[in-house]
């Protein structure tokens, strides 16, 4: 267009003065239109990076209270560098809508961390949680769970299972009346036998051996806040393989020891099917283990399956009845009230699954907990399939994706007193945990959602129900309810800093 424009002056030197001003504005339009860059959202704000190592110094031993913190600065939506990895962070109700809801498809890749197995490409495809992307087969994976585990119906056929493994836990802890107990271990042990009863047909850990309980349990938590720490892999991909922290040697040699615990279970089931001479047993089939060796899942998929569906959900379940019991601790007049209910509807049996529908304090109770004591403080880390445009900022393809659900739990404009226990503001409201109110989504929501939810509000309500209506629970060494140490210590789960300790007594 210019070559034209200045082609025709030259040409017609006789053209009136407001043309040669229309000509030369057009020519100076033309220019502007062709130098000027597409305008295109910037990626959210943030605090500046340091040069090669970003953010890090920023993030802390409890990044899901600094990044809260930031965001009062830099807003509910923010991004970060580590190393040259872009993290995103959303912190309000709207941002996690926008993500979750909104923006799902393309927002619900896994950033994988390279200290899990699901990095290798091979494997990862046979991942639950960590799958790439949201590919057939994971779709598959999802529909067999589903319809496996976690259907209404699949659930209420195992009701027999967890209130058997329940009522062992309650044996035990009656074994122990008067001593010091750490509930997280004894919470654990009775998931950990729960889940693989469900879905092996048989005990792994004996509360006889509390040592062993507590050697899983600490190897299970080692695992999760593998996950989390600060990888200089992650920060930077092409060390990946050099792993100098460390780090995936320690996860892949704790994986390896939890995974010794059935291992035996998987060989001799298969030999045994394989005596017979019958390799479909739809009409025999027991177990979750039955339905894969059915699929034709090899003993390594079937391992792996294992440590995401019972090693990783006993960490996450059983903390979650450990921070109930402490909040309870701290709040006696919810406990007492809590206790008056129990016993109103159930004066002497231990509680049975078909009875939790009946108490709506203890309801409420449970999803106050999971308000401020949610079990992923980020969910599992979201990534970006390819670029899109949040609340007027770019997202690009690759960034790292996390929702900050501990903070939004605690946001003054969603909660009155939002730090306070109060299983009261949650009576005969209909806030839920599916996914649907994203001013609390404590199994996250969208396609990403806990498959394993309607199976894991069970398992916890169970056991939260009977420790409480059977024992009267004091601190050790006189401690006032106000002195129980309630900070929190960060991983994939959200554990308690210090373990809770309380000493049992029967309720005759």
């Amino acid at each position: 267009m210019e070559a034209m424009v200045s082609a025709s002056v030259l040409a017609d030197t006789s053209l009136s003065l407001p043309m040669l001003f229309l000509l030369a504005a057009l020519l100076l339009l033309s220019l502007f239109l062709k130098r000027k860059p597409s305008k295109v959202p910037a990626i959210p704000p943030g605090p500046r990076p340091w040069p090669l190592i970003g953010n890090v110094f920023q993030i802390g031993d409890k990044p899901h209270i600094s990044l809260s913190k930031l965001a009062q600065v830099y807003g509910p939506l923010m991004s970060l560098r580590l190393g040259t990895q872009l993290v995103v962070i959303g912190s309000s109700r709207k941002a996690a809508s926008e993500i979750l809801k909104t923006h799902d498809r393309e927002l619900s890749g896994r950033c994988v961390p390279h200290v899990s197995f699901a990095k290798d490409p091979k494997l990862n495809e046979d991942s639950i949680a960590w799958t790439f992307e949201c590919t057939d087969r994971w779709k598959f994976f999802r529909s067999l769970m589903r319809n496996e585990l976690f259907s209404s119906k699949a659930v209420d056929g195992q009701s027999s299972t967890r209130e058997a493994k329940a009522r062992e836990m309650i044996d035990f802890l009656r074994k122990k009346e008067g001593e010091r107990v750490k509930i997280r271990d004894i919470v654990f042990g009775y998931i950990f036998n729960a889940l693989a009863n469900i879905y092996l047909s048989k005990d792994l850990l004996n509360y006889d051996q509390i040592g062993e309980c507590q050697r899983v349990c600490g190897l299970v938590r080692e695992m999760m806040e593998l996950h989390t720490a600060l990888n200089i892999s992650d920060m930077y991909p092409i060390l990946g393989s050099l792993d100098l922290q460390g780090l995936s040697r320690k996860c892949n040699e704790g994986e390896g020891r939890i995974q010794e615990l059935w291992r035996g279970v998987i060989k001799e089931r298969r030999e045994g099917r394989n005596d017979t001479g019958d390799d479909d047993n739809s009409s025999k089939r027991k177990d979750f283990l039955d339905v894969l060796l059915d699929g034709q899942f090899s003993d390594e998929q079937i391992s792996l399956f294992l440590v995401e569906l019972l090693a990783a959900v006993s960490d996450s379940t059983s903390s979650t009845v450990e921070w109930a019991m402490a909040e309870l601790m701290r709040n006696p007049q919810a406990m007492k009230r809590l206790r008056e209910e129990l016993a109103g509807e159930i004066p002497e049996e231990l509680i049975a699954e078909s009875s939790l529908a009946k108490f709506p304090y203890l309801h409420s109770c449970f999803k106050e907990t999971l308000r401020l004591h949610p079990p992923a403080p980020f969910l599992i880390p979201h990534r970006a399939t390819e670029d899109c445009q949040v609340m007027d900022y770019t997202i690009p393809k690759d960034a790292q994706v996390l929702v900050n659900v501990w903070a939004i739990a605690r946001d003054p404009d969603n909660w009155e007193d939002p730090l306070c226990f109060k299983p009261e503001r949650l009576l005969n409201s209909d806030l839920d945990y599916k996914g649907n109110h994203f001013e609390y989504l404590p199994f996250g929501s969208g396609r990403r959602i806990c498959a394993g939810m309607p199976m894991a509000v069970k398992k916890v309500q169970l056991a939260f129900a009977n420790l409480i209506h059977s024992f009267d629970w004091s601190l050790p060494n006189n401690m006032l309810p106000d002195e129980l140490d309630m900070d929190e210590k960060y991983g994939i789960t959200l554990m308690k800093e210090q373990p809770l300790e309380l000493i049992p007594k029967w309720r005759k």
